[in-house]
């Protein structure tokens, strides 16, 4: 069976999404302590490594507190003057979308208390050097599918079953 290589390269894409997704972490802001007054944040910032795509979340008493984001003048003085975004759901999720540091204060008055945090996101690390001799000997074989071996390799029985599976074909 031949199969195109715009569908294999679709394909590809999907499961490289869907694997990127299920990579990405959720940092829970304080861990078990969550978004509350007298905690050093700066610490617990520092025991987190965060990539482009990671959450951050705050979870906090939302009738008490509150989380913007800020720039680095609105961190070291807890103003929200200029504030890129707020939240107040008291379970908010934050995509970490670019290679940048981050600032978040609590605008309540909280920030004064300690309630701030400033976090450094990371381009995602390269793949493995293992998948990307994979992607470049697949690319530079010119020989069909059926003249390399016939089978599908594992990536290729992924690929399908995933399909399958997301199509509720069996």
């Amino acid at each position: 069976m031949s199969t195109s290589p715009s569908i294999l390269h679709l394909a590809s894409a999907v499961l490289l999404l869907l694997l990127s997704s299920a990579a990405a972490t959720d940092h829970i802001v304080g861990a078990n302590k969550g978004w509350n007054p007298g905690i050093n944040y700066t610490l617990w910032a520092n025991n987190q490594t965060f990539y482009v795509g990671d959450l951050i979340s705050f979870r906090y008493q939302k009738t008490q507190y509150n989380v913007f984001r800020v720039n680095k003048t609105g961190y070291d003085n807890c103003t929200t003057e200029g504030a890129s975004g707020n939240w107040s759901s008291g379970k908010d999720f934050i995509l970490l979308d670019k290679a940048k540091r981050y600032y978040f204060i609590c605008g309540t008055g909280g920030c004064f208390n300690g309630m701030k945090v400033s976090v450094l996101v990371h381009p995602l690390p390269p793949p493995p050097k293992s998948a990307v001799a994979a992607e470049h000997s697949a690319k530079d074989s010119s020989a069909p599918p059926a003249a390399r071996g016939g089978a599908p390799g594992v990536l290729g029985i992924v690929v399908i079953m995933s399909v399958w599976f997301g199509y509720r074909w069996i």
